[in-house]
């Protein structure tokens, strides 16, 4: 079945400098930017703003931490296109198994699969989700694991994504080449 056509065009070469120079960066050589990135080219602005929030940087977290959050915040909110994107480009690095990036889309925190720090991510993502809220037995939990400037960012995080999400699905952008698609839910797992 086809995917519908993204609802906002991309803008297209030549880019603003200041858009051109973070794609410059951000890109892997030779390899053409983001759907995503190039409508939100359109206004750059907006371009600015938004990835000047993007928690791309080196942080309080490591890239397992981060991708678990993101690709779990991301299936909870349906985002193919995001969730497809993390999949080809970290899955591997951050060694996410078959059945974990299954069990992102249909499995639960308690799924085998997990550790018990990948568990209190995914606790934290669907309270987040849920609720928009955490109760203070899974806070205490978070605290015992994180510094407070590593749950700062696990917030950020999570809302970020669930931001990402929201423009992926709105703008109805197609997979990208080569993304993964959400496994179907009867999987072996």
């Amino acid at each position: 079945m086809a995917e519908p056509a993204a609802r906002i065009a991309p803008a297209t070469p030549p880019f603003a400098p200041e858009v051109q120079t973070w794609l410059d960066r951000t890109m892997p050589q030779g390899q053409p930017p983001l759907l995503l990135f190039t409508t939100l080219a359109r206004d750059t602005r907006l371009f600015n703003k938004f990835f000047s929030a993007g928690l791309l940087d080196r942080g309080n977290l490591t890239l397992r931490q981060r991708e678990v959050v993101i690709h779990r915040t991301t299936a909870l909110c349906g985002s193919q296109y995001e969730w497809g994107v993390h999949v080809a480009i970290f899955a591997a690095r951050v060694k996410l198994t078959p059945e974990q990036l299954h069990a992102t889309v249909h499995g639960s925190p308690d799924d085998a699969c997990w550790n018990d720090e990948d568990r209190l991510l995914l606790r934290l993502c669907d309270a987040l989700h849920g609720s928009c809220a955490l109760d203070d037995t899974l806070w205490q939990s978070l605290r015992e694991r994180f510094s407070e400037q590593a749950l700062l960012e696990l917030l950020m995080l999570a809302g970020f994504y669930r931001t990402v999400s929201y423009l992926t699905n709105a703008l109805c952008l197609p997979s990208e080449p080569g993304a993964a698609r959400f496994p179907p839910a009867a999987a072996t797992r």
